[in-house]
């Protein structure tokens, strides 16, 4: 197996530390999967992060032809504190080595005053994930949705969840074709929603999706307020376009993208 990427691009480098801040806010351990068209990391909660055209250089060799893949089990922090270092820096490369044990070698080239150049490597420790275990690491296949609306702004969404889990363990997402999404909390005491509206809604997959749904119709899931919470405050990515998608009583999914950047989250129904 062999593995090499370079960042060259000031933007792109930016970008990728903050992608691999927010994944050390979401899980302590995450997978590395690394194909020859992009690179994902795999959180065990089900979240998934994926970019690609941010390398200036990218090589991979598989396991083999027909598995053209590598995953690496790795300590999402260790891999953002060694990014930390990177900010301002001229160039960042990732390597696949193995020194008595394998590692992710991250070299990072600083600028100098003088024409010289600095460069800082930091190895960090993986665990290279068998073949058979891969089909745990997929992404989960869900449903069409009944509803696909587009979110408020993340950080508005957070603030109103921060509140609500002061009352209550879950929360009650509700959401329609007319651009409206409800955030519900209900005790024996009080029931609290916060209402927006006019969000808009993405344009069906086929034209036969959703086609029978009145417009007004509202699709609900009863979610763990704090996988919720978990989600909005390791945002770090600031998306172009933030998507949810809900399947009534089963599963809420969220679809952030910005630029090569793709966020994947899914959040079950509870019972």
């Amino acid at each position: 197996m062999k593995f090499r990427a370079k960042i060259v691009d000031a933007a792109c480098l930016n970008h990728f530390t903050r992608v691999s801040t927010m994944i050390a806010k979401l899980a302590k351990t995450c997978t590395l999967r690394i194909s020859p068209e992009k690179l994902n990391f795999v959180l065990s909660d089900r979240v998934a992060s994926g970019g690609e055209n941010f390398f200036s250089e990218f090589q991979m060799e598989g396991i083999s032809a027909e598995n053209n893949a590598i995953y690496l089990d790795l300590t999402a922090e260790n891999l953002s504190r060694a990014l930390k270092t990177a900010q301002n820096a001229r160039a960042l490369k990732i390597k696949l080595t193995n020194k008595h044990f394998p590692c992710l070698t991250v070299s990072i080239e600083l600028l100098s005053v003088s024409s010289s150049s600095r460069v800082v490597t930091h190895d960090i420790p993986v665990k290279v994930i068998p073949r058979k275990l891969w089909k745990d690491l997929q992404e989960p296949t869900i449903p069409d949705s009944d509803v696909s609306i587009y979110l408020p702004v993340l950080k508005t969404m957070k603030s109103i969840v921060e509140k609500m889990k002061n009352i209550s363990n879950h929360l009650i997402m509700e959401a329609n074709l007319s651009g409206e999404l409800n955030l519900k909390i209900e005790t024996e005491l009080v029931c609290i929603t916060t209402h927006f509206k006019d969000l808009g809604n993405p344009p069906p997959a086929s034209e036969d999706a959703s086609q029978e749904r009145p417009p007004e119709q509202m699709a609900e899931v009863h979610v763990d307020i704090r996988k919720l919470l978990q989600f909005l405050a390791g945002q770090q990515v600031n998306p172009t376009r933030a998507v949810c998608n809900l399947v009534s009583n089963k599963i809420v999914h969220f679809d952030l993208l910005h630029e090569d950047v793709s966020l994947q989250y899914f959040i079950p129904a509870l019972s």
